[in-house]
């Protein structure tokens, strides 16, 4: 009997102690805080999107200055790209989104929310890749243990083998049998055939990137993509679009918003404005589209722009390159790649960003500052982060290095035209779509195009080895990249194309960013952490020369 009243006192002593528990971890747990229990999956992977558009726009913005899609200024590359450079994509790739995402997918799971897993490890796999494409071996497997506060770093050849992974898994999920949710997709309106051919397309990229790596098995892969035919198409195309409120929070391109509200911004880079305008011998018919003059004619004021008074840098003269501004007295105003110098007062008459991608205005020969947000296309932007076009330019570069199914010329000269088409397509669609029109009809447009294809056509005719025909290739996916500076880093440091890019000011500018420096937040908090020696350590996929192979 005592026995039986002992377990009994027992047993409510057990309840009572667990009850008290309970209502401890009640007080304790902050009423604002996301949890598994509150936390949305709609509003995670909301979050997850928009977190990487921002992530993406910062890769490719550094991309596109080392490879003088715009300008790149300091003398120095370690100058322009020392630790802290990056603190934002290493915190907003760990803290923001694989941190979502982790959190997500077990809820995720649990609900059968087959759609919102095929998003999620799709972006996932496109940060992983971006993390090693910009700083070669990277933490992964120990990142988001919140038991771990110093995770090590994984080779960058494993941590893309992940990533392939995630792809495989991610084309599962978006066939697989669901138990509904309605994914707000800020990408493709949750078309989910089109979110798997994103998928295949992120396996060719893998593929083209490590063929250096193991050339029969990129091959192999790429032949298996093309001869299933579920890549990007025209139509299918990946990008983020922005609108055009001002307002907290702005939801305009940030290239239009750095821009058109007061002057000023990035300056374009001359060695790119050259081969949109005089490198060919006549205008590419994109030049008014991405850029637009804020004056007709180079400046003569030494005030404005100091090199209108100067002689090129020797190395400039006997590599017979583009120096200070294009020429043919256009109007079209940047720098040179690592110009260090000051800022005039020329903020309303440098050239600027035009309607594409950046959402400003077409460049119809009018020449009035752009200090309006009113104008042109009121920062309703894009960034153009898989286009159909760059399908065919990999399908080409794949064919001549190689030797995959397709033939390198036809592909070379079909992303010519669907990229030019795609151009226009987006500008006349906005709000510059009269003056467009009044400026430049679509039968004029089609005959410039045409004429492009066949001025390239004759030049890869004329090439004579595969090297000189990848010139050709790589320089016209460069010209089509612009506004995805990412995707130009990676075919500059995978094929050493475009060749002969503008080089520094200086006679030397240090080694190539051929990868960056770990950044600072991720140095300061982590005691494994080991900074590499310089910027010239490249990530496993490039195989290529040491510096100065490419420069």
């Amino acid at each position: 009997m005592k026995r039986f009243i002992y377990g009994l006192t027992l047993a409510a002593g057990m309840v009572l102690a667990t009850s008290c528990a309970d209502k401890l971890d009640e007080l304790l747990e902050n009423p604002n805080a996301v949890n598994a229990t509150t936390a949305s999956p709609d509003f995670l992977l909301n979050s997850i999107q928009l977190n990487y558009q921002s992530l993406w726009y910062g890769v490719s913005d550094r991309g596109a200055r080392l490879t003088r899609q715009i300008n790149q200024g300091s003398a120095l590359y370690e100058a322009a790209y020392a630790a802290g450079a990056t603190n934002g994509t290493w915190s907003n790739a760990y803290a923001n989104i694989l941190a979502d995402i982790n959190f997500l997918l077990p809820l995720a799971e649990k609900s059968n929310l087959q759609r919102h897993m095929g998003i999620a490890k799709t972006i996932k796999a496109m940060v992983l890749m971006d993390l090693v494409d910009t700083y070669g071996n990277v933490p992964y497997s120990e990142a988001l243990d919140a038991a771990n506060f110093n995770p090590k770093v994984d080779d960058g050849a494993t941590v893309y083998a992940a990533a392939l992974k995630l792809l495989d898994e991610a084309s599962a999920h978006f066939t697989a049998t669901t138990s509904g949710g309605t994914p707000n997709d800020y990408f493709y309106a949750r078309n989910y055939t089109r979110w798997n051919k994103l998928v295949n397309t992120l396996k060719l990229k893998y593929h083209l990137n490590t063929r250096l790596v193991n050339a029969d098995a990129s091959k192999n892969a790429i032949n298996a993509l093309i001869t299933a035919n579920a890549l990007i198409g025209t139509g299918d195309d990946f990008v983020f679009r922005f609108g055009t409120t001002a307002a907290d929070p702005d939801s305009r391109h940030p290239k239009f918003a750095g821009q058109y509200t007061a002057g000023g911004g990035d300056y374009q880079s001359t060695d790119f404005m050259h081969h949109l305008t005089v490198e060919k011998g006549f205008d590419d018919p994109r030049v008014r589209y991405y850029m637009y003059r804020q004056t007709l004619t180079n400046t003569t004021n030494v005030d404005e722009q100091e090199c209108i008074s100067q002689i090129a840098p020797p190395h400039y003269l006997v590599g017979n390159f583009p120096y200070c501004n294009p020429a043919g007295n256009k109007g079209y105003w940047g720098r040179d790649h690592l110009d260090p110098d000051g800022i005039p007062p020329d903020g309303l008459k440098r050239t600027a960003y035009g309607s594409f991608p950046a959402g400003g205005r077409y460049d119809n020969g009018s020449g009035a500052p752009v200090a309006n947000p009113a104008l042109g296309m009121r920062g309703a932007g894009i960034h153009p982060i898989m286009l159909a076009a760059y399908v065919d330019f990999m399908l080409a570069e794949a064919a001549i290095t190689l030797g995959t199914t397709g033939n390198a010329k036809t592909l070379l000269l079909s992303g010519i035209k669907k990229h030019m088409d795609y151009v226009r397509a987006f500008a006349v669609a906005g709000a510059e779509g009269a003056t467009i029109s009044a400026a430049e009809s679509a039968t004029a447009f089609t005959g410039k195009v045409t004429n492009y294809q066949n001025y390239v056509g004759a030049q890869y005719d004329a090439a004579a080895t595969n090297d000189a025909k990848m010139s050709v290739v790589g320089r016209e996916y460069w010209l089509s990249l612009f506004g995805n500076g990412m995707e130009s880093y990676n075919l500059y440091r995978r094929t050493g194309k475009p060749a002969k890019l503008q080089p520094g000011l200086e006679a030397n500018t240090g080694p190539f960013v051929r990868s960056f420096l770990y950044p600072n937040n991720y140095m300061v908090t982590n005691t494994k952490a080991v900074q590499k020696q310089n910027l010239a350590s490249q990530v496993f996929w490039d195989k290529n020369p040491a510096s100065p192979w490419i420069y």
